[in-house]
C-alpha cells in the first residue's frame, strides 16, 4: 500500500473540525528551529504553547526516552513503576508538596485538583461546602468540569448543563472575591498569571489576599500552574516567585518537554481524601512520560537555567517593546520569564492572528492569547542568537502589516 502525500488540505477531510491549524506542516525540529515540509526554517517562539521547555530533540530528553523505552513502557496503576516514584519524590523535594497524582494533561490534572477540593471539604466539613470560586477569563482545560470552572463562557456554549456551585470573580479584584466567598466555599482556583486570558499577571496583594481568605473560610487555594510551571517564569513554579503557597497545584505543559504528562501536587493531609478507588488514570504515571519529565525537571531546576530564563526574558521583552513602539502596535509587553504577551493597541485590537500569520510568512512562530495579545512562550534555553533572529523576522512581519 502506497503512503499518500500528506497535505494541510487532508486535515479537513479526515479530522474533526475543532481545530484550525496553520497552513504549514512542521516535520522536524532542533533546538529552537523548526522546518516544514518544504524545508523552510522557522524560529520557534511558540514552544507548542509553552510545552517544549527545552526545545526540540533535546539530547537529554532523547536519551531518557530511548533508555526507558528499552525497559518497560506501560503498567497501568495496578502496579507502580520506578520512574513515577522517582519523579514524584523529586517534585515533593523541590516544592511544598508531599503527595503527587499523575495524569496525561493539564486538563486532567485540574480535574483531579477540583475533585480533590470538593471531596476534602465533603469529608471534613460536610456536603454543603462544595462551591468553587474561579475568575473571569481564566482557562483550566476542556473537560466539562474544567470548562465550567474556567471563566470563558464560549468554551461551555452548547455543552450545558454545567456542574453547579461554581462562581466567577474578577481577576486582581479581591473585593469581588469577598462578595462571593462564604462558608460554603471549598476552594478558590486561580492561575498566578492568566494564560489564555491574555498573559495577565496576578498582583502580589491579590494572591496574598486569596491565601488569607481561604484560611479564614477553611477553603483550599488551588494554583493552576499548567502554563506557568516548570521554570516558565524563571522560578520552578510561580507560587515561589510570589511567596504564596497553595494547597493544591496543577502542572503539565513544560513538565514533559513535549511528552504528554500532567500532575497534581498537594499535602499529605489533603491527599488522604483521594483514597483507593476514588480517582484514577490508566496512563497517569506512565514510565515513558515520567522518565522524560524527570530529565526535564533535573535540567530546568538547575539555578543557572532558571537564571538564564530571566536574562532571555529581558532580551525578548525589550525587543518586543522596541517593535511595539516603532510601529505603534503594542501598548505594553507583560508577563514573567518566558511567558510574555504583547498587548495590542486600540488601533490593532482584535487582530492578533494577523501578526501570527505574518510571522509564519517571515519564518518566526508566535502565538495568540485571545484576539488582542501576541503570546510568546519559547524554549527556556533558547539561544540568545535565536531570540535576536526571531525579533528581526517578527519586525519584518509587523512592518508588512503596520509599516
Amino acid at each position: 500500500m502506497t503512503t499518500p502525500s500528506i497535505t494541510r488540505e487532508m486535515f479537513d477531510d479526515v479530522m474533526v473540525p475543532n481545530y484550525a491549524p496553520g497552513k504549514i506542516i512542521p516535520v522536524r525540529g532542533e533546538g529552537s528551529r523548526v522546518w516544514d515540509q518544504e524545508g523552510k526554517e522557522y524560529v520557534d517562539l511558540a514552544g507548542g504553547i509553552a510545552v517544549t521547555s527545552l526545545g526540540h530533540a533535546h539530547p537529554g530528553l532523547l536519551g531518557a526516552l530511548t533508555s526507558q523505552a528499552e525497559k518497560i513502557w506501560h503498567l497501568s496503576n495496578v502496579m507502580t513503576n520506578e520512574p513515577a516514584i522517582h519523579l514524584a519524590k523529586t517534585l515533593c523535594d523541590l516544592t511544598f508538596a508531599e503527595r503527587v497524582f499523575f495524569a496525561n494533561s493539564g486538563g486532567e490534572a485540574n480535574e483531579a485538583a477540583f475533585k480533590l477540593a470538593r471531596r476534602y471539604a465533603w469529608q471534613h466539613f460536610g456536603g454543603e461546602k462544595n462551591e468553587i470560586i474561579s475568575f473571569k477569563n481564566s482557562f483550566h482545560g476542556r473537560t466539562l468540569f474544567t470548562v465550567s470552572v474556567g471563566g470563558q463562557p464560549k468554551y461551555l456554549e452548547g455543552f450545558e448543563p454545567a456542574p453547579k456551585g461554581i462562581h466567577h470573580a474578577d481577576f486582581n479584584d479581591l473585593a469581588s472575591v469577598e462578595k462571593l466567598i462564604s462558608d460554603k466555599t471549598c476552594a478558590i482556583v486561580v492561575e498566578p498569571i492568566q494564560g489564555e486570558g491574555g498573559i495577565l499577571p496576578g498582583e502580589q496583594s491579590f494572591l496574598e489576599g486569596l491565601r488569607e481568605l481561604c484560611d479564614k473560610h477553611n477553603a483550599l487555594l488551588v494554583f493552576d500552574e499548567v502554563q506557568t510551571g516548570v521554570g516558565r517564569t524563571g522560578h520552578l513554579y510561580a507560587y515561589q516567585m510570589y511567596g504564596v503557597t497553595p494547597d493544591i497545584l496543577s502542572t503539565a505543559k513544560s513538565l514533559g518537554g513535549g511528552f504528554p504528562i500532567g500532575a497534581m501536587l498537594t499535602t499529605a493531609k489533603i491527599a488522604e481524601s483521594l483514597g483507593v478507588g476514588t480517582h484514577g488514570s490508566t496512563y497517569g504515571g506512565n514510565p515513558l512520560a515520567c522518565a522524560v519529565a524527570q530529565r526535564v525537571i533535573d535540567i530546568v531546576s538547575q539555578p543557572d537555567v532558571l537564571k538564564g530564563v530571566e536574562a532571555r526574558s529581558k532580551r525578548l521583552r525589550e525587543g518586543m517593546e522596541k517593535i511595539g513602539q516603532q510601529y505603534g502596535v503594542f501598548e505594553q509587553v507583560r508577563g514573567a520569564g518566558l511567558l510574555l504577551g504583547g498587548v495590542l493597541t486600540e488601533e490593532w485590537k482584535g487582530k492578533a492572528k494577523e501578526f501570527l500569520n505574518a510571522g509564519l510568512d517571515e519564518g518566526v512562530m508566535v502565538l495568540v492569547a485571545g484576539a488582542n495579545v501576541v503570546r510568546l512562550a519559547p524554549s527556556l534555553i533558547i539561544p540568545e542568537s535565536d531570540i535576536d533572529e526571531a525579533l528581526v523576522r517578527f519586525e519584518r512581519a509587523v512592518a508588512k502589516i503596520a509599516g
